[in-house]
């Protein structure tokens, strides 16, 4: 019998018997869904995470006393490190060789900034910054200037605006030149940031830049403050990380043997973060489907054995007439898994709508590889061959006669 005689079969007899193949298809729809779903969202997030990553600067690496990612939960055992301060990037800045720019930038969160009788949400982050901030954050300028030494040095109430504050308070004006108010200061606004938009479901433009001087005066100086390195080259970025510990260890009095009392960390690194964390979904999703798709096989191995029962006088006629036993072995084998491999489609056009869906509702982006719909796609031959092979040799060992007599 030829495969595709054989496909044509296999497709009347589900079609035969619809609510039985469809309560069937349940579980293999549930599995194969799952694995696409869940895999476009976390590839479409990994993707997203890798591009923003890449414009935080090329050749940058940071400098925290706490972690960037991970040990939050420990904060007792970096608390009482020291603080990193500017002095200690002014250090970097004139002892790292291998550096090309060195910036030095202090954050706070919740802000409320104003303007005449608006006013932003409470949600505004607000950074103060040396003129490094800009190249080694991967801002540009959308309009005016940015921070210069001499702001730093004389205090001066200057600030450049994120998108967000931009629309919310000059949604008919050009902001350049107009005054804001920032805890009560008033602060000139000097330029504008291009739009950048979300990096880990958070906004990149709910922000304001000041002079780092003017914000330890509003804040005050006692927090930590974050170090940014960009080396001159890719070939020098080692050397760059190298010279900066041992600068950092110095200025800080860190014993020799003893573990830096900082932390440094790359887009490398949490790329490396980021890949371990869903690695550890992956793996917990494919269990969850395979589950889902051992369920499955076990129904359709019900299913077909029902069906061998059922139709034991058609497969006494056949072999009556000259059907071989591998014609009606193909004939089951090839029926059971076309039965999955139309629950393992119809799983791929639902997990597709539901990354699609969640792509349109949520910041988070949805991106299906190729190899995912391919693994759906063998997983459900898998599952169709493994769990039909019984039924299939049963009805290949059916004795003609008895067949034919079967009531």
């Amino acid at each position: 019998m030829q495969i595709g005689e054989s496909v044509n079969m296999a497709i009347t007899a589900i079609m035969t018997n619809k609510l039985r193949s469809s309560l069937t298809l349940l579980g293999i729809i549930i599995g194969v869904m799952t694995i696409i779903a869940m895999q476009s969202l976390i590839t479409g997030l990994r993707n997203s995470v890798h591009e923003q990553l890449n414009q935080l600067g090329s050749n940058v690496f940071q400098v925290q006393k706490y972690p960037a990612i991970g040990g939050r939960h420990d904060r007792d055992k970096y608390r009482n490190r020291k603080d990193l301060t500017v002095e200690h990037a002014d250090a970097v800045r004139r002892l790292v060789t291998a550096a090309a720019l060195v910036g030095a930038e202090v954050w706070t969160f919740g802000r409320e900034i104003r303007y005449e009788d608006k006013k932003t949400n409470p949600n505004m982050v607000i950074a103060g910054a040396t003129p490094e901030f800009l190249e080694n954050n991967g801002y540009t300028l959308a309009d005016g200037r940015f921070i210069t030494e001499q702001d730093v040095d004389f205090n001066r109430r200057v600030c450049i605006l994120g998108v967000e504050p931009v629309n919310t308070l000059f949604p008919y004006e050009d902001p350049v030149g107009k005054d804001v108010k920032i805890e009560g200061e008033r602060f000139r606004v000097i330029g504008v940031l291009e739009e950048l938009g979300n990096f880990l479901g958070g906004s990149r433009d709910n922000r304001l830049v000041i002079p780092i001087s003017r914000f330890e005066l509003l804040y005050g100086s006692e927090r930590s403050i974050n170090i940014t390195v960009k080396a001159k080259s890719a070939e020098l970025y080692e050397t760059c990380r190298d010279q900066t510990i041992g600068v950092l260890r110095a200025a800080r009095k860190v014993p020799p043997g003893e573990e830096n009392d900082f932390e440094i960390w790359t887009n490398d690194e949490m790329m490396e973060f980021f890949d371990n964390m869903t690695r550890v979904v992956k793996i917990v999703i494919i269990a969850i489907a395979s589950i889902a798709l051992v369920v499955a096989g076990v129904g359709i191995m019900n299913i077909m054995l029902v069906s061998v029962t059922e139709r034991t006088r058609e497969i006494g006629i056949r072999k009556s007439i000259g059907a071989k036993r591998r014609d009606i072995l193909w004939q089951f084998l090839i029926e059971a898994i076309v039965l999955s491999e139309i629950g393992g489609v119809i799983g791929i056009f639902i997990g597709l709508g539901i990354g699609k869906l969640v792509e349109m509702t949520t910041p988070v982006p949805a991106d299906v590889p190729l190899w995912t719909v391919i693994l759906g796609l063998v997983f459900c031959s898998t599952v169709g061959l493994i769990f039909g092979v019984g039924p299939a040799t049963k009805a290949a060992r059916m004795d003609p006669i008895e067949a034919l007599r079967y009531e």
